[in-house]
């Protein structure tokens, strides 16, 4: 048994990131030496000081929507939301059929209409017992298009304040270009493309993959045996020139650097290892509810991995703690916390190399 307690900390409220840095380089950066448990204090912007010419520097290109949609039930307008979930389409073979989250839940049932605005509308289909529902859209035009006209950018609970303007260009990374994410991939806010083209003029080889975040990204693990808690299901894709670029370098002995827990959960995911000990990309689409806590696996394709600081009791701060040391990990934050570190979405970045 696992127990939750041994993933919690205390962080002072005034830590939580609220609003991001002035530049997205000028974050700072923790460097955590896992040969010999140096801690070292640096800007994000000297990452370049610590990748290689022939690592392969991996990214999570999804785009989050505008997934919080305001609107008014037909028949009596009362304001309901829709949080937007996952598009479901293909899967319960409709059009524009997605799962979402509604509040509050009681307002809707089956067969209920809700607008949104001339454009955009939507029938429930069908609720379930966790929560979440079934809708259909109704749209005068590309509904992605309209979704990011009419919806809200999805700020995390712990941001305690409405979106602005600015969160529309700063809670998304600069190589988003895959709609379909209900929560950013916050460890690639940091890089800019001038720091991008310095890497590459470097040698390091940038490539990218799709994993859509769900909103079980937010929510904390609850079984008090780790060990019992169940991930939410995601989707993910991979290109093949993709997946033979990180098996090259597998092969050939050279880092492949995750950027963000949704990478290495993609790649772990596709992953598998051969007798002799070479790695496998299955490449495409597919789905994954990996769990990776300390003792549940290795890591067949990660060597070293950037990423952002984690709530407590959450499935990523149990993902990097299998990534490093449960212990260490934790002396770790409590440094970031000593030297006023800022935590979550908005905030620095830990380099665990």
């Amino acid at each position: 048994m696992t127990r939750l307690e041994l993933f919690n900390y205390e962080l002072p409220e005034e830590l939580v990131a609220q609003y991001p840095t002035d530049r997205r380089d000028a974050a700072r950066l923790l460097v955590i030496d896992r040969s010999s448990g140096a801690l070292t204090d640096r800007q994000f912007s000297d990452i370049c000081e610590y990748l290689n010419a022939g690592d392969v520097l991996v990214m999570n290109n999804s785009q989050v929507i505008h997934a919080r949609l305001l609107g008014e039930k037909m028949a009596t307008g009362a304001q309901v939301e829709l949080f937007l979930l996952k598009d479901v389409s293909v899967t319960y073979g409709q059009p524009e059929t997605w799962e979402v989250l509604i509040r509050p839940a009681r307002r809707l049932k089956p067969g209920d209409n809700v607008s949104f605005a001339d454009e955009l509308a939507a029938t429930v289909l069908e609720k379930y017992s966790d929560g979440s529902a079934l809708v259909s859209f109704q749209c005068v035009g590309d509904l992605q298009e309209i979704i990011n006209l009419v919806g809200r950018i999805p700020l995390p609970p712990y941001i305690k304040r409405e979106p602005e303007a600015i969160d529309n260009e700063r809670y998304q990374t600069v190589y988003a270009d895959k709609p379909g994410s209900a929560a950013a991939p916050t460890a690639g806010f940091h890089f800019t493309e001038e720091l991008l083209g310095i890497l590459r003029e470097k040698g390091v080889l940038t490539e990218f993959v799709t994993l859509h975040v769900g909103l079980g990204t937010f929510r904390p693990v609850k079984a008090e045996n780790i060990e019992d808690h169940q991930m939410h299901e995601e989707f993910y894709h991979i290109e093949s020139a993709t997946a033979d670029a990180i098996q090259r370098a597998k092969a050939e002995g050279r880092r492949v650097i995750c950027v963000g827990t949704t990478s290495v959960r993609t790649l772990e995911s596709a992953a598998s290892a051969g007798i002799t000990g070479s790695v496998t990309l299955q490449p495409g689409w597919g789905s994954t509810r990996l769990f990776i806590y300390p003792g549940s696996q290795g890591f067949k394709v990660t060597d070293a991995l950037i990423t952002n600081f984690h709530l407590p009791k959450s499935s990523l701060l149990m993902l990097v703690s299998a990534f490093y040391d449960r212990e260490k990990m934790l002396k770790a934050y409590q440094h970031a916390i000593s030297q006023r570190y800022r935590f979550f979405s908005y905030g620095d970045a830990m380099l665990i190399l």
